[in-house]
């Protein structure tokens, strides 16, 4: 089974003070660049879900964003900074001593106080081992999203080779009567510019240039690449780079096909088979 690089899932929990969420989205990219967006609470498990992350993944541009809504406050006591509470009243006492004309903190000066009232401490631990579990989960569902999404790209892939393989089979049987007919306007040629006088010099030059159009070995080539290509998406895993340099390939004995043609319709088998390796390159981008 191939893997496409895009691919989304999410997943949350609800606690009584709040509701966490985590989702995990990717695009293609040429390496693995893992991207976070984490509360500043919860940024010390970065490290934890990087290596989760690393281990499942090879390429693709992943971002993992994690959330938390705090439940609606209800009618609760205020929370009080008990040791910023008693380092004011420690100052205070300092204070009035060295200055014994100074006015003593007010109880509206030391609810004022920033961080005096705060709401209740969250539960970091219990957050940061919910974010481990959310992502295992999530994993889940993101490698099948990105299944499900090779499957559709190896189903295109598949087409496309098949019909490079039926252009092939449709140029091969010509190729005798390509370099034939070539000959015979080639030599009628010769025999019109130098005479008839030199009848081993012309099959001489009719041979070389007849070798300068047989493409039977880039057909070769293209057949052995398909093939290659079958098995690597048989292969399954990782294979993108693998595929990526097989269209490289392909792309050449295409130009090299073009390049050579001595007939209309192997000039037009290039420009399809040209056609159909820039449709597979597109799709191969997207493949892990």
């Amino acid at each position: 089974m191939i893997y496409s690089m895009t691919g989304y899932a999410s997943a949350a929990r609800e606690f009584a003070y709040g509701a966490l969420n985590l989702e995990l989205r990717s695009v293609n990219h040429r390496y693995l660049d893992l991207q976070f967006r984490l509360p500043d609470d919860l940024r010390s498990i970065e490290p934890v879900l990087r290596e989760t992350l690393a281990a499942r993944l090879t390429r693709g541009k992943v971002e993992c964003r994690v959330t938390f809504t705090a439940a609606a406050a209800g009618p609760r006591a205020p929370q009080f900074n008990d040791a910023l509470l008693r380092q004011l009243v420690e100052l205070n006492t300092r204070v009035r001593a060295a200055l014994p004309g100074a006015v003593n903190l007010s109880v509206a000066d030391v609810l004022r106080w920033p961080g005096m009232l705060g709401a209740e401490a969250l539960p970091l631990e219990e957050l940061k081992a919910a974010c481990g579990e959310l992502l295992s989960a999530v994993l889940v569902e993101f490698t099948a999203a990105r299944a499900r999404e090779g499957e559709k790209l190896a189903q295109v892939l598949h087409d496309r080779v098949a019909g490079i393989e039926r252009l092939v089979a449709a140029v091969l049987p010509r190729l005798p009567q390509v370099i034939a007919g070539y000959q015979e306007r080639l030599a009628t040629r010769l025999k019109e510019a130098i005479g008839t006088g030199d009848e081993e010099r012309i099959r001489q030059e009719v041979a070389v240039f007849a070798t300068k159009i047989d493409v039977d070995e880039e057909l070769s080539r293209l057949t052995a690449h398909v093939g290659e290509m079958k098995r690597v998406l048989a292969e399954g895993g990782g294979v993108g780079k693998k595929l990526d340099f097989l269209m490289q390939e392909l792309n050449r004995e295409a130009n090299t096909l073009a390049s050579k043609s001595a007939d209309l319709s192997v000039t037009q088998a290039a420009l399809e088979l040209k056609l159909l390796v820039e449709q597979m390159r597109e799709q191969i981008q997207n493949i892990e």
